[in-house]
């Protein structure tokens, strides 16, 4: 198999000034309802069935091109961990940020689409707020809140890279076998992907998770978002598409901790779906060595991961959030 050696990205540029809004799909390469849902939206942009009114649309609908190919979720590596210009190429991924990184930057916004391995709906995640901190100091609290409440979802979620933080303090003490794998995943880089990058840069982001990875209506959710985001932007005209009025506010949820596998043999109690609702002291799961696994407080499983490596993320705990949205 030719492995691929260029990224596609299509650009739409308005003859009147205005933002500029990136667009990406297929960062995990089996996660492709943000891929149709662009395909669908260039078509209709080049039939005159869409008009942009102002600045700069650019969609990157297969981002990581190898995985894409492969039909799954990696080429060499999560491209969507460790994002960053590469000193040293040590791998696919490398060469993807080397090209990815400078043009996320260019932008002010970006909308990445992904799906999920388990059942249940979409929801979108968002940033910090504002701070000035060292972990991820952000000042488009604001934007982010109010572009994910016209998303079309009824589930948001905060608090990623906090939360990534406390699994890689714990990840880094203990030993690992000096591979490049091992190295990765106990980086303080790790945990930083797209829309953690654009953050960086100064922009605004948000992740849309469009439902279970072979969902019908993935496609749908990703081409509704990426329209109602223009209408928010003022870069289509507010007829293009249905405005989002959910009948109650969103859900609005808090990513507190990370629990990683340890070894294959560990396993869930049951057939867990994000969100589900788990119990103080609930049994989440067992490890190899027959210790149970509690949930530390009420509240809700996130991502939970049947297929996850030894010393990676096996799920996520979530609670309430008093975040306002605005």
């Amino acid at each position: 198999m030719t492995q691929p050696t260029h990224l596609r990205v299509h650009q739409f540029a308005g003859l009147r000034p205005g933002p500029r809004f990136l667009v990406t799909g297929a960062v995990h390469g089996n996660e492709v309802h943000g891929t149709r849902a662009m395909t669908e939206i260039m078509r209709q942009l080049d039939a005159g069935e869409l008009t942009l009114l102002r600045g700069t649309l650019t969609f990157v609908p297969i981002v990581n091109p190898l995985a894409h190919q492969l039909n799954r979720r990696e080429g060499d590596r999560n491209l969507n961990r460790n994002l960053r210009p590469p000193a040293v190429v040590h791998d696919f991924e490398d060469r993807i940020a080397r090209v990815l990184c400078p043009l996320i930057a260019q932008h002010d916004g970006i909308l990445d689409l992904h799906s999920f391995q388990g059942q249940g709906p979409a929801f979108a995640m968002i940033g910090p707020r504002n701070n000035s901190g060292d972990l991820e100091p952000f000042a488009q609290e604001a934007t982010e809140s109010a572009l994910a409440a016209r998303l079309g979802v009824g589930r948001i979620v905060e608090g990623w890279l906090s939360t990534y933080a406390l699994g890689l303090e714990r990840r880094q003490q203990r030993e690992h076998d000096g591979s490049r794998r091992a190295a990765l995943i106990s980086d303080p880089h790790y945990g930083v992907g797209t829309t953690e990058y654009m953050r960086s840069t100064g922009g605004w982001a948000i992740t849309l998770e469009c439902g279970q990875h072979l969902d019908p209506n993935g496609p749908e959710v990703a081409r509704l978002a990426i329209l109602r985001a223009l209408v928010f932007l003022g870069m289509l005209d507010e007829s293009a598409v249905e405005p989002h009025r959910p009948a109650q506010p969103p859900e609005l949820l808090q990513l507190y901790d990370v629990i990683d596998r340890d070894d294959m043999g560990d396993a869930f109690e049951r057939e867990w779906a994000s969100f589900d609702a788990i119990e103080k002291d609930q049994r989440i799961g067992t490890r190899a060595s027959g210790a149970a696994v509690l949930a530390p407080s009420e509240g809700r499983i996130v991502f939970p991961n049947t297929k996850s490596q030894p010393g990676t993320e096996w799920f996520y705990l979530a609670r309430p959030s008093d975040r306002q949205l605005g």
